[in-house]
């Protein structure tokens, strides 16, 4: 038989098997033993961590014969198919090449039809967050309704991009990443039962390059094993995995305790130059100075690194100052973050190296210290004076703003009114160009039946998000909607000005909503919070004058409308029929123009036509 990879020869074929994952199984377990079999399981988490497997033991054991404690018993003819993917009544289908419309279809059509040999018809589909909208949407109907021998088990590593009307009709677990001790003890089970001897800290370094997937680690051991001459070693899985070996490291950080910035960044380059990957090599740094601290506060928690630490580690462990290395993590932490989202990380690997290799941040004497040198009593007196200036001119600002408001007040015409009022006007002015006739066109058309359906769905829309995206609109309000145009409001005009500069996030939102709200795609159009009410006013105004305008009985009365000289010659029976559209009063936009005990949206339309018009207007009720 040919050769397998190790993750696949040691996939567990039993839920005491899935390593990490006590939770899930315990539960799946406990379904299983109580016949409680839902139809539809959604299984989310990192790769590597067992979902699929999962899927494929709870499979087994719910169509298992012979099932015992909720485990299967991987002996009958039900579990060698399934196991062996021969069970026509298990289908495991990827996602990511079966991601059509037709694809999903097929399978619907096909789970309507009993299963012809198991209890139950179980399909797991891989990757399931690649699925097309439309595909969604089809497989959508069936988890609606199933039948009774049918059972979904959906698996992804992204769960924010599948809608959340799949979410709501699924059980969720959550499988996270698996401990790296876990991980080590696992891989020292199968070098056991393999009969390949390794360094038990071989394995662990192995386990924390693997970062929580255990895929990840049995690949790595698969290469380690092909690569040592025997046994594997920590030179080994350094070279497979491209971690720093301690020497690398004893040096490098050597270097930079010296403030020999010219020999750490050769150090830098000579790493680099042996294919060392930046992001690993900042990985191995962050330990080896968590290693140092450790070492300095706690020894015995590195007993089990005691056989491999070198003796300039220990030397390092003991001049390094305590304040310097957590300097150093942060330094390091903030150095990972930065070259997560750069194409050019030698850059900041080396600018890193710089700051590293520079003097240690001064440690500042505590006022009122009793220590008695000079230099602490000069910092100290230091202090004080700039604590007693930093005092002063706070005063003076609060004087400052005090006699600025008093100069704003008095009277209308002074010089400082008048700055007052230019300065106000500077400050309103907005930077966020307003799309006033986009906000227009919505508000034309805009009901209140739009805005509510948007308002029932706006949670759901928001779990398609990803943490970014979601972050921008967590706040937002709906102001508006109408059949083809939607006006989102943000409390910041900085945020307002951020969301519109996404050009994928107006899309995102109109594809979404058409999935949450058949044949609802509207464009969207953001607007600063503190906009709102002047583009309401503005387009009520507007509207207000456009349709008077559409009712005039006679052409003289226009006239009289906008020239005063010629009121006279207009006949007594000429009049004015002033009338709100329609969608005004269920669109909302009539709220919050006047105070609660204000009159009638009616009688502040007829109050806007009296101003507009003067005693040419009379009122028709229709």
């Amino acid at each position: 038989m040919a050769y397998q990879a190790l993750y696949r020869v040691w996939r567990s074929q039993r839920f005491d098997d899935v390593v990490g994952q006590k939770a899930v199984t315990q539960t799946l377990k406990n379904a299983v033993l109580q016949n409680q079999i839902s139809h539809a399981y959604l299984f989310t988490g990192p790769r590597g961590t067992g979902k699929t497997s999962a899927a494929k033991i709870f499979a087994k054991a719910i169509n298992c014969p012979n099932s015992h404690d909720g485990e299967p018993c991987n002996e009958c003819e039900m579990c060698k198919a399934i196991t062996a993917g021969a069970q026509e009544d298990v289908i495991e289908i990827d996602a990511a090449s079966n991601n059509g419309v037709d694809e999903i279809r097929f399978i619907t059509d096909r789970a309507k039809y009993s299963p012809t040999q198991a209890k139950y018809k179980v399909y797991i589909i891989d990757e399931v967050h690649m699925l097309s909208t439309g595909a969604f949407n089809a497989l959508l109907k069936t988890l609606e309704e199933p039948q009774e021998s049918l059972v979904f088990i959906l698996a992804t590593t992204e769960p924010h991009k599948i809608p959340a009307t799949i979410i709501s009709r699924t059980q969720r677990f959550d499988f996270k990443r698996i401990d790296t001790k876990d991980i080590a003890e696992h891989l020292a089970y199968i070098c056991d039962r393999i009969d390949v001897p390794y360094e038990a800290q071989a394995l662990t370094v192995i386990a924390q390059a693997a970062e929580g997937g255990m895929r990840d680690a049995l690949s790595m051991l698969d290469q380690a094993i092909s690569f040592a001459e025997g046994t594997i070693t920590m030179k080994d899985v350094m070279a497979v995995t491209g971690s720093l070996t301690y020497e690398m490291m004893d040096r490098f950080m050597g270097d930079c305790f010296a403030q020999d910035a010219t020999a750490a960044l050769e150090a830098l380059d000579e790493i680099l130059a042996s294919g060392k990957e930046a992001r690993r090599l900042l990985e191995n740094l962050l330990v080896y100075c968590r290693d140092l601290l450790l070492y300095q506060k706690a020894p015995n928690l590195l007993a089990e690194k005691s056989g491999y630490l070198t003796a300039a580690f220990k030397d390092l462990a003991g001049k390094i100052p305590s304040a310097q290395l957590f300097n150093w993590i942060k330094l390091l932490n903030e150095t990972q973050n930065e070259i997560r989202f750069t194409n050019s990380p030698t850059i900041y690997l080396e600018v890193a190296t710089v700051k590293l290799a520079g003097p240690p941040p001064a440690p500042i004497a505590a006022v009122g210290s009793t220590d008695s040198g000079p230099a602490t009593a000069a910092d100290n007196q230091l202090v004080l004076e700039l604590q007693h200036q930093v005092r002063q001119l706070a005063e003076e600002l609060q004087q400052l703003k005090q006699g600025g408001t008093a100069a704003g007040t008095n009277g209308s015409g002074g010089h400082n009114s008048h700055h007052s009022s230019k300065d106000k006007a500077a400050a309103t002015n907005s930077k966020y160009r307003l799309p006033k006739d986009k906000v227009y066109k919505v508000l034309e058309q805009a009901t209140k039946d739009d805005v509510v359906k948007v308002r029932n769905v706006w949670g759901d829309l928001l779990m398609m998000f990803n943490a970014l995206r979601k972050g921008l609109l967590v706040n937002t309000q709906i102001k508006a909607a109408g059949p083809r145009g939607l006006v989102l409001s943000f409390e910041s005009e900085m945020v307002c000005q951020k969301a519109s500069e996404d050009e994928e996030l107006a899309l995102m939102i109109s594809n979404n909503l058409s999935r949450l709200i058949d044949g609802y795609a509207p464009d969207t159009v953001f607007i600063p919070e503190s906009a709102w009410l002047e583009l309401r006013q503005g387009f009520l105004n507007q509207s207000g004058s456009q349709n008077s305008s559409e009712h005039t009985e006679q052409s003289a009365v226009s006239q009289a409308a906008g020239f005063g000289e010629q009121t006279a010659a207009v006949p007594q029976e000429a009049s004015v029929a002033f009338k709100a559209p329609e969608n005004w009063a269920d669109s909302g936009l009539m709220d919050g123009l006047t105070d609660p005990s204000a009159a009638a949206p009616e009688d502040r339309l007829v109050t806007k036509a009296d101003e507009l018009f003067g005693d040419l207007t009379t009122v028709i009720d229709d």
